[in-house]
């Protein structure tokens, strides 16, 4: 059986064919997208482009095993607003997760809703820049003529999903990412919306759970693609819903950390994470349950900062860090160069602390810059933990998953072992199994652990006597992280 995954980020669409029969890709491709960036934190990309790229996409894909696919499942940036007409033409450029020029309708709303702690109670969730919910406002207010002809919110993978079957829907797991949804009954939240729009409910589309199949491809629309007849198209989800799919990450314990430009950390409950502290999104999955997750703004982003300006590249840098030892002899990083989200510290800077006439070393700064980072993401185990979540295993995935320092650097930060996959396209692998589950009827749990294989190579085991250090350790760093709170707030 062949089944296809699409992958709609930010920065490119990519697609993989996945033989579930031998259990391989067969077929990928992928292609880049622009990023329009203006001032007051605008971030837009046009819907018509995510379309343009994904033919450009199916054009790449051997032909032949195009035509041996069965369905197809979408995985999509979460948060981005696409507004639709009835007949599905869109009427504004998307605003995605990363625009924060919403600011102050997130203020508005959450005032209006009776403040933060009853967001969280009610909802899970505070109102953030890159949700959805503040970007509909944002709209009305500024564009009440386009809102008026508006006739279905729709998110980023939603509008694929349409482009491909002409079915309006949504699924619960992407939805949860609007800041509209109530986690604990998954229904909108008829209180919110209202403050919106009164009419916003109606134009919502219809929510459903994530299993299962929304539609065929169009006829038109398969030939264009250059796929058979009667391919059936799946629910999809956000992306790292879909992630969590293609690392394995659907039983509580198994804990997904991407290393990109951003830090991601999230895993699988059986409840929803209801975070008073703010560390946890708390959004719903899509393969069943739910995934509480933690983002931070300054994971990849940090190191490359720091090694261009010691003029090293990846592999240069990481030699240099494992030259000093575990603490970098007292230095510690706070990497918070572009601002934070986690912990909120939006006027947040980078800065290295406790120099000594002693440890002022190319190497401890190296290896500081490395801990800060980790230590940062640290806050999502706390967070689990607290939600009733017992980490078992870490599964990497993103750049820096291919350092073996890093791999290393987190089992022995986390007091884990450290897992790699053996396909690295973690959003478009999980798409491919979503398309494979709703075809098989099988459970979730069955599928990943039939086809998501792991880098026996990359494995790294903690060391406990390391681990007990860094746990020392990071209450230092926490110590100048709230001390220096005031600053960054």
């Amino acid at each position: 059986m062949h089944t296809l995954g699409i992958d709609a980020g930010t920065q490119s669409i990519k697609v993989v064919i996945y033989d579930s029969d031998e259990k391989r890709i067969t077929s990928e491709s992928s292609c880049p997208l622009e990023l329009a960036s203006r001032d007051g934190g605008i971030r837009e990309q046009e819907a018509s482009w995510w379309i343009e790229a994904l033919k450009k996409c199916f054009s790449k894909l051997d032909p032949d095993e195009k035509r041996k696919v069965s369905s197809i499942s979408v995985s999509g940036q979460q948060h981005g607003f696409v507004p639709v007409a009835s007949d599905g033409s869109v009427l504004h450029p998307v605003k995605l997760w990363c625009d924060t020029s919403t600011a102050k309708e997130c203020a508005e709303l959450t005032k209006a809703y009776g403040g933060e702690q009853k967001l969280i109670e009610r909802l899970g969730n505070p109102i953030l820049p890159g949700y959805t919910a503040s970007k509909i406002l944002h709209l009305k207010k500024n564009h009440p003529d386009i809102y008026g002809k508006m006739a279905y919110v729709l998110l980023p993978h939603d509008y694929i999903n349409y482009y491909l079957t002409g079915v309006f829907c949504m699924e619960y797991g992407d939805a949860s990412g609007t800041g509209l949804l109530r986690m604990d009954d998954r229904k909108w939240d008829a209180e919110l919306c209202a403050l919106i729009s009164p009419d916003l409910v109606g134009k919502l589309p219809p929510l459903s759970p994530s299993d299962g199949f929304i539609g065929t491809v169009k006829k038109e629309t398969a030939a264009e693609l250059g796929l058979g007849d009667g391919v059936r198209v799946a629910k999809g989800g956000g992306d790292n819903m879909m992630s969590a799919i293609g690392t394995a990450a659907v039983e509580p314990g198994s804990i997904t950390i991407s290393l990109g430009t951003s830090g991601t950390v999230f895993g699988s409950s059986h409840a929803p994470a209801h975070d008073a502290k703010k560390r946890l999104a708390s959004f719903s999955s899509s393969h069943g349950p739910y995934l509480p997750l933690l983002c931070t703004m300054n994971c990849t982003v940090s190191s490359e900062i720091m090694r261009h300006y010691m003029g090293m590249d990846v592999k240069a840098f990481d030699a240099l860090a494992e030259k000093a030892p575990a603490g970098s002899e007292g230095l510690f990083m706070l990497p918070f160069f572009n601002g934070e989200r986690t912990p909120n510290f939006p006027n947040g800077k980078g800065a290295i602390i406790g120099f000594t006439p002693d440890n002022v070393k190319d190497a401890n700064i190296a290896r500081a810059t490395l801990e800060g980072v980790t230590y940062s993401l640290l806050l999502a185990l706390d967070a689990f933990r607290e939600a009733g979540v017992t980490p078992s295993h870490i599964t990497l995935t993103g750049g820096g998953s291919k350092s073996s320092f890093w791999r290393k650097l987190v089992a022995d930060m986390t007091g884990l072992d450290v897992r790699v996959p053996v396909i690295g396209e973690a959003a478009a692998f999980g798409a491919a199994l979503q398309a494979l589950w709703a075809e098989s009827g099988k459970d979730i749990s069955d599928i990943v652990s039939g086809h998501v294989a792991f880098n026996d190579s990359m494995g790294v085991a903690a060391d406990e006597d390391t681990h007990e250090r860094y746990m020392e350790l990071y209450h230092v760093w926490l110590a100048y992280v709230d001390a220096l709170s005031g600053m960054f707030s």
